[in-house]
């Protein structure tokens, strides 16, 4: 049974729902192109923007790590990992008082499951 999946489907939901609360804001404010300079505006677009920036590379490399037979604890700390990265990324951004911690450590875990699995990946195939 395949493991990333769940987590792919975990993370759809997530961004549906990212893309459904800047629509909302889109709408109640009447700005149908760009942000108008509206500070909640930019905010909702940006946290959206960035998960799908980073969410499907992470998402391709924990793919590959599947692939190339990794165990499945390893398969499910990464998704675990991105899972949680980007819902506190997404709350600490959303904030109009924003809390950098979040941000932060949503970065961070981010960046560490594209590392980790990008390293694994490079010992997996230069071991072989």
């Amino acid at each position: 049974m395949m493991i990333l999946p769940i987590y792919a489907s975990l993370l759809a939901i997530l961004f549906v729902y990212l893309s459904m609360r800047t629509i909302r804001i889109r709408r109640r404010l009447r700005i149908g192109l760009g942000h108008a300079d509206n500070p909640e505006l930019l905010r909702a677009i940006r946290v959206h923007a960035n998960f799908a920036e980073y969410v499907p590379m992470a998402l391709v490399l924990i793919l590959l790590v599947e692939l190339v037979a990794a165990r499945p604890w390893v398969v499910h700390a990464l998704g675990c990992t991105l899972l949680i990265a980007r819902l506190s990324h997404a709350y600490g951004m959303r904030q109009q008082r924003e809390n950098f911690r979040f941000r932060v450590v949503g970065m961070v875990m981010t960046f560490s499951v594209l590392l980790t699995s990008a390293i694994y990946l490079l010992g997996a195939l230069l071991i072989r």
